[in-house]
């Protein structure tokens, strides 16, 4: 293939993408006219037409659709080798993209983060916090950060945390009239917050075990959200129990601003975890911060 038919094949990636001549042209660099004309020469070499157009709006055809699903993969592959090659140089550099959730950004990434960046001035991360499954490939991450327990069976993974726990918390003054719950059946008579899971959009049902028991309580209470600093707030403010990350209230715990109950049946679960497709070709930068954040523990 002459390398004008690369041009013409990315300005037709572009143009899909970008659902707009003026949108592509500027992501591209070059000219709306520039661009059409690539686009107009790559469907008259090929001889069937990939783009309807009209004077508000464009749409893929059928055989357009069909282009575009085979050549971002392509595409992809070779942006990712030129990535790896221009890693070669002397000084790591490059841009690494990470998904993660708020939680696992703040208490593993963050920390190990600001010292990579002193050490590689070169190297950019890019993270992104998102409380959803995110796929990393379709999104196109370099990785992701989940618990273990989340990481599909495809993917490498690297522990980068120890063992989690989760705990039930709830304020002084949310239990001056109210029983300490036992076990979780009892929370039958508590209020507690319920947290809307991004992906699925389902309410989170508690999670406990001992001695090989199992449950899980969906709880009834005032508030619903998708935050978990507002989780943390609610139970400090005595509106209901709170169901969270233990690390995020140990403090709170320790000061006496809340209460932790239940605590036998919150056992430990699988730590936190960067994975990455296996089959992708990774740079020297990549590599280092995976290096940096593996758990030494």
């Amino acid at each position: 293939m002459r390398h004008g038919d690369f041009s013409e094949l990315a300005a037709f990636i572009a143009v899909a993408e970008a659902g707009s001549f003026t949108r592509a042209s500027a992501k591209l660099g070059l000219s709306q006219s520039a661009v059409s004309y690539s686009v107009r020469m790559l469907e008259q070499k090929l001889g069937v037409r990939l783009i309807s157009r009209t004077t508000r709006s464009l749409s893929l055809t059928d055989a357009g659709e069909r282009m575009l699903r085979s050549l971002r993969p392509a595409f992809a592959h070779i942006e990712s080798e030129i990535a790896a090659v221009t890693a070669l140089r002397d000084k790591p550099a490059g841009t690494i993209r990470i998904t993660t959730f708020r939680h696992a950004a703040r208490t593993v990434l963050w920390p190990v983060i600001t010292k990579f960046l002193a050490e590689y001035p070169d190297i950019d991360v890019e993270i992104s916090v998102d409380e959803g499954l995110t796929d990393i490939v379709a999104s196109r991450f370099d990785a992701g950060i989940r618990v273990g327990e989340q990481v599909q069976k495809d993917m490498v993974a690297v522990r980068i945390s120890p063992d989690l726990r989760m705990a039930v918390v709830g304020s002084p003054s949310y239990f001056a009239n109210r029983k300490i719950p036992q076990t979780p059946r009892d929370l039958g008579e508590h209020r507690g917050v319920s947290y809307r899971q991004t992906t699925g959009g389902g309410l989170y049902a508690w999670e406990f075990e001992r001695d090989g028991e199992e449950l899980q309580v969906r709880m009834n209470g005032p508030l619903i959200i998708n935050d978990g600093e507002m989780l943390e707030a609610a139970a400090l403010d005595g509106l209901a129990l709170a169901y969270t990350f233990e690390s995020q209230v140990s403090q709170y715990i320790e000061d006496g601003r809340l209460i932790r109950v239940l605590d036998d049946w919150c056992q430990p679960f699988s730590g936190y975890h960067l994975y990455y497709p296996s089959r992708r070709q990774h740079t020297a930068a990549f590599a280092l911060l995976v290096e940096a954040l593996r758990f030494k523990g």
